[in-house]
């Protein structure tokens, strides 16, 4: 029972950042938005909250301030879609090149170092829930952030369900024409919905850096943000969707963990999550339905 209690908490631990990845492309693509920068955007918070936090002495300035840089880049991402017509796709591929490339720089010139940085102030673990009956021990020793993926979670389902913003929202990521005939400001609506997805990219970052571990690593995202979106198209470009196909992502991570060591050899429990993700890709990709307008602009 232990064991297993163990691989359910490792798993929510490691849900946490691929869930508010996918959440990120949920928010932008049913919208019309493609959000291939998720990656990028979490890599630049992962260093923002690393470098908060070193510079404030205080985690939750890193906090803040991945998600503020994150909320930026995701307005500059509209901007460059929306105003400048530019490929969505290929700017999203330039938003994760050009992380890769600015922070190892900035990393160099804040700690004189190459690959990571020194150890910062750091997020401390919540164990007030482990009392609970049944799941309390599911939840001992969690990160702040798994409580806070949850209620971000439950919020855009009830923005996207529950409000008008929503309902237009919904409309503008299958026919942004018509919604735009009914008076509707498409753009205003498009760019907001990229700020709070580039926030949240942002924040799953700081996870990475603050929460998780107390300081930045090259290129530490390894992944996550690719991963975010296949359990985005995976769950049906759906909050909720997003949150299990995530799961199911976080659980082929835990196993790589239980799986070392063993008789298997470590490069093929290394590849694991990864194959998960490329077979999911290519077994659901072809059956559900994306948003009609998906990389559709309208004048």
């Amino acid at each position: 029972m232990d064991m297993i209690n163990n691989f359910i908490g490792l798993t929510l631990q490691l849900s946490v950042p691929i869930i508010l990845g996918a959440l990120c492309g949920t928010i932008a693509e049913r919208g019309g938005i493609i959000l291939l920068g998720v990656e990028g955007i979490m890599l630049i918070g992962a260093f923002a909250g690393a470098a908060g936090s070193y510079a404030a002495g205080s985690a939750m300035a890193g906090v803040l301030l991945s998600v503020v840089l994150g909320g930026m880049i995701g307005w500059f991402y509209a901007l460059f879609c929306l105003k400048w017509k530019a490929h969505q796709s290929v700017v999203g591929v330039g938003i994760n090149l050009f992380a890769s490339g600015i922070t190892a720089v900035m990393l160099k010139a804040i700690w004189q170092t190459e690959g990571m940085s020194e150890s910062v102030p750091s997020i401390s673990n919540l164990t007030g829930l482990s009392g609970i009956p049944v799941i309390g021990a599911l939840f001992k020793d969690q990160s702040p952030y798994l409580y806070a993926m949850f209620l971000i979670v439950a919020a855009v389902w009830i923005v996207f369900y529950k409000t008008k913003f929503g309902l237009r929202y919904r409309a503008i990521g299958d026919q942004p024409y018509a919604v735009q005939t009914a008076g509707v400001q498409v753009n205003r609506y498009r760019y907001i919905a990229m700020i709070a997805a580039g926030s949240i990219a942002g924040l799953a970052g700081s996870y990475l850096s603050i929460s998780q571990n107390n300081l930045f690593v090259a290129d530490m995202t390894a992944g996550r943000g690719f991963m975010g979106l296949a359990a985005n198209i995976f769950g049906g470009w759906q909050p909720l969707g997003s949150l299990g196909a995530g799961m199911v992502f976080a659980v082929a991570q835990a196993a790589r963990f239980y799986l070392t060591g063993q008789a298997i050899p470590s490069q093929f429990v290394q590849m694991l999550p990864y194959v998960v993700t490329l077979v999911v890709l290519v077994v659901v990709g072809k059956r559900v339905k994306g948003p009609e307008a998906l990389g559709k602009l309208v004048d």
